[in-house]
């Protein structure tokens, strides 16, 4: 079982913030994306343009799987929670929903590689935020706004996790 993991749009920091957490806790930590480029030996965003979302999700989620296994902050896809067998086993774990608006999160992703955003970023976004977000409050303990530096999430983490612990 993971100490932690965080879900949320692609772009909100979710890598970042698991890495600064894991750093702080001593602990690994593991993003799902990575987790499929060992496992299948393609990038996430090569995987979604040569097999397409569907096959990607199921690759992801058998990445899901093999990361929530040991002792570390896990930080998932932002589309993760599309799949209803990701949503059942993020429902066991210790799950913190990052979350900013929708400018920032494109500043943050200016000259990535995101497919899924296509040509029209703004509208892309949109769209998924409106399919996801009901998902991400499935899955997750609450919400934590992901606006600011890496540390001031972290401290809203921390928070979450000390009063979530009592």
């Amino acid at each position: 079982m993971a100490r932690l993991v965080f879900v949320g749009m692609p772009g909100v920091g979710k890598s970042t913030c698991a890495e600064a957490l894991a750093a702080r806790w001593n602990c690994a930590v593991l993003d799902v994306d990575d987790v499929v480029a060992t496992m299948f030996g393609w990038s996430a965003a090569d995987i979604v343009r040569l097999e397409g979302e569907a096959k990607f999700r199921e690759r992801e989620v058998d990445a899901l799987d093999h990361a929530l296994r040991g002792d570390s902050v896990v930080s998932t896809g932002g589309g993760i929670v599309s799949t209803p067998r990701a949503r059942e086993r993020l429902k066991d774990e210790v799950t913190l929903w990052l979350d900013c608006d929708d400018a920032l999160i494109l500043s943050r992703l200016a000259g990535g590689d995101r497919p899924l955003l296509g040509d029209d970023p703004v509208g892309s976004l949109a769209r998924l935020r409106a399919q996801r977000e009901e998902w991400y409050r499935e899955v997750s303990g609450a919400r934590i706004d992901a606006s600011g530096t890496v540390a001031d999430v972290i401290d809203r983490v921390l928070e979450e996790v000390a009063r979530a612990a009592r």
